[in-house]
C-alpha cells in the first residue's frame, strides 16, 4: 500500500512539474454595419469562431474587439468558458472589451483587474497620440488539481501545490506610434511588478509586427519570449491579419503570444480556416477525376474575422 501511494505521489508530482496548457489569441473584429453589408455577418462569423474555439478547446484565450453584445453571443456558444474583462470606454460595458475566456472546470480565478494604456492607467482615457481608448485585462489563475476537477472532492484539504500563472490580454492602438511604444513599456512594467516570478502569458493585437521596435520591448525585457520563435513545432503559413481577404498573404504577425522564458513551447499554430456563403450561380459543376455522383456549387470563401487566431501549446515548467 505504501509503495502504491508513493508511486501515485510521484506521478502527481511529475504532472505538476510540467503542466501542459493550450492558450490562444483571437481578434474577432467588432460588429458593425459596414461589415454586414459586405457579407461579413456577425451571426455567422460568431458561429464559425465559436465552433473553431470549441474544437481547439484551449484552456484560456484572449480575445480583442469584443463588444458587449458579441461577448454575450460568444458565451452562449462557447463550451464551458467564463470570462473576465470590462468595456474600455467606461469600465463597465461601453466599447470594446479585451476579455480573457477561461475553462471553468480546469482553472481557478484567483484575482483579476484591468488598466488603461495611458498616462492614467486606473481610469478610462486615451493615451499619448492614440486614436482610441485602449485597455489591458489581466487575470491570476491556478490550475485545478485532478481532485478538484473530479467534483472538488479535496477542496477543503489541499495538499498539492498549485500551478499559478498570470495572463494579460490587450489591444494596442492602430494609429499612435508613441502610444504603442509607451503602452508596451507600461505593460512590461506591470508584468514585472505583478507577476513576481510566476509564469506569464501576454496575448493580444499589438498592431506591430515582429520587425517593429515595439515588439523588441517585450522580447528584450528579460521577462518574455515570442512563442512563435520558441516553438518546437510550428504551423503558420501566413501572417495574422487578413483584412477579410482569403487571398491576401503577408509575413507580418501583429497578433502575438508572449510567454515567460522558462516555459517550454511545444507547438505554435496560426489557423487560416474559412467558411463559405452561396453566390448567385446555381450551376451544378462536376470535378475532374472525381466520382460523377459528386456535384459542386460555387460559393464565396470568407474568413470569420479580419485576423487569424493563434493557438500555442506550452508546458508550465
Amino acid at each position: 500500500m505504501k509503495k502504491f501511494l508513493f508511486i501515485a505521489f510521484l506521478l502527481a508530482s511529475l504532472q505538476l512539474t510540467a503542466q501542459e496548457m493550450l492558450v490562444g489569441s483571437y481578434n474577432i473584429r467588432y460588429k458593425n454595419w459596414n461589415d454586414s453589408v459586405q457579407g461579413e455577418v456577425w451571426a455567422k462569423r460568431c458561429q464559425v469562431i465559436c465552433d473553431q474555439v470549441n474544437f481547439m478547446n484551449p484552456d484560456l484565450f484572449g480575445a480583442q474587439e469584443v463588444l458587449w453584445g458579441q461577448l454575450q453571443d460568444m458565451l452562449e456558444q462557447l463550451d464551458g468558458y467564463d470570462y473576465i474583462g470590462i468595456g474600455r470606454d467606461d469600465g463597465l460595458r461601453g466599447g470594446e472589451h479585451e476579455p480573457i475566456f477561461y475553462k471553468k472546470d480546469k482553472l481557478q480565478l484567483l484575482d483579476h483587474g484591468d488598466f488603461w494604456l495611458s498616462k492614467s492607467p486606473e481610469k478610462p482615457g486615451k493615451g499619448w497620440d492614440a486614436a482610441c481608448v485602449r485597455i489591458c485585462t489581466w487575470g491570476k489563475f491556478a490550475v485545478k488539481s485532478q481532485q478538484e476537477v473530479r467534483r472538488g472532492l479535496f477542496n477543503r484539504r489541499k495538499k498539492e501545490p498549485q500551478k499559478v500563472f498570470y495572463f494579460f490580454n490587450l489591444h494596442m492602438d492602430h494609429v499612435g506610434v508613441e502610444a504603442r511604444r509607451e503602452s508596451a513599456k507600461l505593460v512590461v512594467s506591470r508584468v514585472r511588478e505583478m507577476a513576481q516570478g510566476f509564469p506569464v502569458f501576454i496575448t493580444g493585437d499589438f498592431n506591430v509586427d515582429q520587425y517593429n521596435e515595439v515588439y523588441s520591448i517585450f522580447t528584450q525585457s528579460g521577462l518574455l519570449k515570442d512563442s512563435y520563435d520558441a516553438a518546437r513545432i510550428r504551423f503558420a503559413e501566413n501572417g495574422t491579419f487578413n483584412s477579410f481577404k482569403t487571398e491576401y498573404y503577408t509575413t507580418s504577425r501583429i497578433d502575438h503570444v508572449f510567454v515567460s522564458p522558462a516555459m517550454t513551447v511545444e507547438a505554435y499554430g496560426l489557423l487560416t480556416n474559412s467558411y463559405w456563403t452561396p453566390d448567385d450561380d446555381d450551376d451544378k459543376l462536376k470535378g475532374s477525376d472525381a466520382p460523377q455522383e459528386i456535384s459542386f456549387d460555387t460559393h464565396k470563401r470568407r474568413n470569420p474575422s479580419d485576423h487569424y487566431p493563434v493557438f500555442v501549446r506550452v508546458k508550465l515548467n
